[in-house]
């Protein structure tokens, strides 16, 4: 992080310090352990079931998308024997009835899911990863034609099998839920299904990363020197209370500092910390323009949900029936993946799952004083209520900028830094023993 002002400076008081990045190497012993022969092997036995249509079968043991969900469980099982009993595993379905759109018969809508049970009873924090198993061709509702879906998204999917695989063995405070959902290409349907569970029991969802199209960096490839990228979407104002919430942050100019941006800048770091081989771009948008994603649901319940992607789309090989003309092949085939890819942007997931899932919670109360007019910002916070805390980062940037730039990192529950409130923006965040920072929280004025 480049430092915005003399480091003199900064330290206004004993107790406050620089903080440069903390490497953890137990997540860089998980992030190494993600295996590019085990992804392929996953998407190719997803491809092998002919078509993962929402509406194929679900009683055929070999095609179909029920063959596709019956072999992810079994996978999820497999990894569960490492997880000393913490690993749940089971299929979140229901029938749906035609909807007039795009269910046109009874479907029986089925989520793969494996829940690990994080090892502190009281910390009730869940963190989901999630691909979706469905693909689709030209038409949305062919459920017969062969259709692959190796990058759309058995690629994500395939990630969230890995991850699964190597995190299994884990023991962080808070859980992990790794879900391939069904139903995204007919409406982000066992998503949706999953978020409405998580909404109506009251499930404390830390963070979504949803991984839809993580494994074609094909069409990346014009400047040969840089890094692959991966794309993160964030939306911007919150989904509920929205006319409320809008106005206190424009009053306050919080525009970009909603929980899914700081989930999206945390990505963006830890993911960059931790795998080297990548440049995680911010992209401010709930979605692609005029589209969406399984992290839509979440994000319209007021759960704190992203989007990780390819940095481009490639549409030839995107929602397309399997044809060659003209010399070109149509179609979404496991020749067009990018495995090398496909397992870095899987060490990215791996790194953000673990940082968080070992992280304290987020500090609580965190306020900014304002009654008095001052070139310098008083903070104060209180622990939180779980997790073991080592001390806290405060988090400072310049309003223009897209990244927090400088941490100072103090033991203390409130410090002042020297650093006006009209051109700098501020959060806080929770380190734990090892450097596993939490989500930052924003402080609420204080008068």
């Amino acid at each position: 992080m480049k430092k915005l002002v003399p480091l003199i400076i900064l330290l206004c008081c004993s107790h406050l310090k620089a903080q440069q990045p903390v490497v953890d190497p137990q997540i860089s012993d998980f992030v190494k352990n993600a295996n590019k022969d085990s992804l392929r092997a996953n998407v190719e036995k997803m491809v092998s079931f002919g078509t993962r249509h929402t509406m194929s079968s679900t009683t055929d043991p070999k095609r179909g998308i029920g063959a596709a969900r019956n072999w992810v469980l079994a996978k999820f099982r497999h990894y569960a024997k490492n997880s000393g009993g913490r690993m749940e595993v089971y299929l979140q379905n229901q029938d749906l009835k035609p909807d007039g759109k795009r269910i046109n018969k009874v479907t029986n809508l089925g989520n793969a899911i494996a829940l690990l049970k994080g090892t502190d009873p009281n910390d009730k924090r869940i963190i989901i990863m999630s691909g979706h198993l469905d693909s689709r061709v030209s038409d949305v509702m062919d459920a017969q034609s062969d259709a692959p879906g190796a990058n759309d998204d058995a690629s994500g999917v395939a990630a969230v099998i890995e991850a699964a695989r190597v995190l299994s063995t884990s023991k962080f405070p808070a859980s992990i839920l790794f879900v391939a959902v069904s139903g995204e290409e007919q409406g982000l349907l066992g998503a949706k299904m999953l978020a409405d569970q998580a909404k109506n029991e009251n499930w404390q969802v830390l963070a979504v990363l949803n991984n839809d199209m993580i494994g074609n960096n094909t069409f990346d490839q014009t400047n040969k020197g840089e890094k692959p990228k991966l794309r993160v979407f964030s939306e911007g104002l919150p989904a509920i209370d929205t006319e409320k919430a809008a106005a206190g942050l424009r009053a306050l100019g919080l525009e970009n500092d909603g929980a899914a941006r700081q989930l999206a800048r945390y990505t963006k770091e830890t993911g960059e910390r931790y795998v080297k081989d990548i440049d995680i771009k911010l992209i401010y948008r709930n979605d692609r323009f005029l589209r969406g994603g399984d992290h839509t649901p979440f994000v319209n319940h007021g759960f704190t949900a992203v989007r990780l992607t390819d940095w481009f789309e490639n549409y030839d090989h995107q929602h397309q029936d399997i044809k060659l003309e003209n010399g070109k092949q149509y179609g979404d085939l496991i020749k067009f993946m990018d495995f090398d890819y496909l397992k870095t942007n899987t060490e990215v997931n791996v790194a953000v799952l673990a940082n968080l899932a070992k992280s304290p919670q987020q500090p609580m109360n965190v306020k900014m004083a304002v009654r008095e007019l001052t070139n310098s910002t008083a903070l104060r916070w209180e622990k939180p209520e779980i997790g073991k805390v080592k001390g806290y980062n405060i988090l400072i940037r310049e309003t223009s900028s897209a990244v927090w730039t400088e941490k100072i990192f103090t033991t203390e529950t409130s410090a002042t830094v020297l650093y006006s409130k009209d051109n700098f923006l501020f959060a806080v965040q929770s380190v734990s023993e090892n450097g596993n920072e939490s989500l930052p929280v924003i402080p609420q004025v204080s008068r």
